[in-house]
């Protein structure tokens, strides 16, 4: 039996998981890095496939925070930042089936036709309104009070569905959307926080946080590679299995049967979980079951993503970002992204790649579906939509039944046991998706920010 004494070790290798065990061996620190399946990154997958490049699972992140802007410029010799082509910017809402460009300021605001006339005249009256008093309102509760009905139909629904795949009616914003709750909270106003936040003084890091799209060149499983490659290969462990953390008087003793059926043990003081609630019950059996309720009971949405590869596109030229589909139109489809129209190169010259997402909390039903019944589902759907569609000739399906964790009102209670979980055990870090948030940038900002803490402890 091989035993093994690192400084840390991190159970999943995926980005958040990666991106930790990259800066802590940075700052001098021994890890292990412990992952069930064959391969590193989670869901983040790159395919190249006939011409075609296409993700099967995240297709883009956003460069919202100093961490991720930070991490490319660390890694910029071994992967290359690609940012969306400005001509994409566009986003498109269906209504009553055609599509509507999302409004992106406050004329377009009061010129679309996606929102009701009162409802203009509330966004024009949005900087005057008081803050709300209610710290668990919802999504839906907040948009309403500021905006209106109909901006929560046609703008932040759709937007919900396309971030989270969640119902806006239970996502509790201070938890799924902190940024928003913060603009109303510190600066009293969507509009005047936005106006305010852009006139601060910024680093040179948070200047690099353009909030612009993001890929990487050749996709972003680029991304994982040049991560993994900097870290010493001997300390990535894939395809283990029967991972049981215990705690001991030298911190935490962690057992696993490695990929070549070996019995394994390392010691270390600290230990980092990465992956999803459902997960740590079997990792962490010294746990009572009551204590990981919390986790076992987080809600995660079931998303099936198709990739549609066209060699020759016969519609209209895709001159946008996407397509979101609010709740109101009653589609079978959550929304079409336009991958090739965004970045360079992940499609033949004349032809187009499409990514569908189907399912979500509100039709969870569609991870069930066979193949056949998902292809014809996502055919008919965007046939209906985008005119004068032609034969695909790539079809590519793929689910994730605990694909996006919901941030719902049990949130409050999940943060405070992994604080009260963390405070008995010290040296355990129940980290990942499972609290910070679910976007690729808040992932890196949380691992970027456990490794330094970590660095910094004796």
């Amino acid at each position: 039996m091989n035993t093994k004494t690192p400084d840390i070790v991190i159970v999943g290798a995926g980005l958040t998981g990666l991106t930790m065990a990259y800066y802590l061996q940075k700052l001098g620190k021994k890890i292990i890095v412990l992952e069930k399946d064959k391969k590193v990154g989670g869901v983040i997958h790159t395919v190249a496939e006939n011409d075609f490049i296409y993700e099967s699972g995240p297709n883009t992140g956003v460069l919202s925070t100093p961490e991720i802007a930070a991490l490319f410029r660390d890694i910029e010799d071994y992967c290359t930042l690609e940012t969306a082509n400005p001509k994409s910017e566009k986003r498109y809402i269906l209504k009553r089936g055609k599509w509507q460009p999302l409004p992106s300021g406050l004329i377009s605001a009061i010129r679309t036709p996606l929102f009701r006339f009162s409802d203009k005249l509330r966004i024009l009256g949005e900087p005057f309104r008081k803050p709300g008093s209610d710290p668990d309102e919802s999504v839906a509760q907040m948009v309403i009070r500021r905006l209106g009905r109909s901006f929560l139909e046609y703008a932040v629904d759709p937007f919900v569905s396309g971030i989270y795949a969640g119902d806006p009616e239970k996502l509790i914003t201070r938890y799924a959307l902190p940024k928003l709750y913060a603009l109303e909270h510190n600066y009293g106003s969507f509009i005047k926080g936005t106006i305010k936040k852009a006139r601060e003084p910024k680093t040179e890091d948070e200047k690099r946080a353009t909030r612009e799209v993001f890929s990487v060149k050749g996709g972003l499983g680029n991304l994982i590679k040049a991560l993994s490659d900097r870290i010493e290969s001997e300390n990535i462990l894939t395809g283990v299995s029967g991972t049981v953390i215990k705690p001991n008087d030298k911190g935490f003793l962690v057992s696993f049967v490695n990929s070549s059926g070996e019995k394994s043990k390392v010691q270390a003081p600290v230990v980092v979980t990465t992956i999803g609630g459902y997960d740590l019950p079997s990792l962490l059996p010294f746990i009572p079951e009551e204590s990981l309720n919390p986790f076992t009971d987080l809600k995660y949405a079931a998303i099936v993503q198709v990739a549609l590869g066209y060699s020759e596109w016969k519609g209209p030229k895709p001159d946008a970002f996407g397509g979101l589909i609010p709740s109101q139109e009653n589609r079978d489809i959550l929304g079409i992204l336009f991958p090739s129209a965004i970045f360079e190169g992940r499609s033949p010259e004349k032809g187009t790649l499409l990514s569908v997402f189907l399912g979500g909390v509100k039709k969870p039903e569609m991870i069930s579906k066979t193949d056949n019944e998902i292809e014809a589902i996502v055919l008919r759907e965007i046939r209906s939509i985008i005119s004068k569609l032609n034969i695909p000739d790539l079809v590519k399906i793929h689910r994730y039944s605990h694909a996006i964790p919901q941030y719902e009102i049990s949130t409050g209670e999940r943060l405070a046991r992994i604080r009260s979980i963390q405070e008995q055990y010290p040296g355990l870090i129940l980290a990942g998706n499972i609290r910070d948030g679910i976007g690729m940038a808040d992932r890196v900002k949380q691992a970027r920010q456990i490794a330094e803490f970590l660095a910094s402890q004796r």
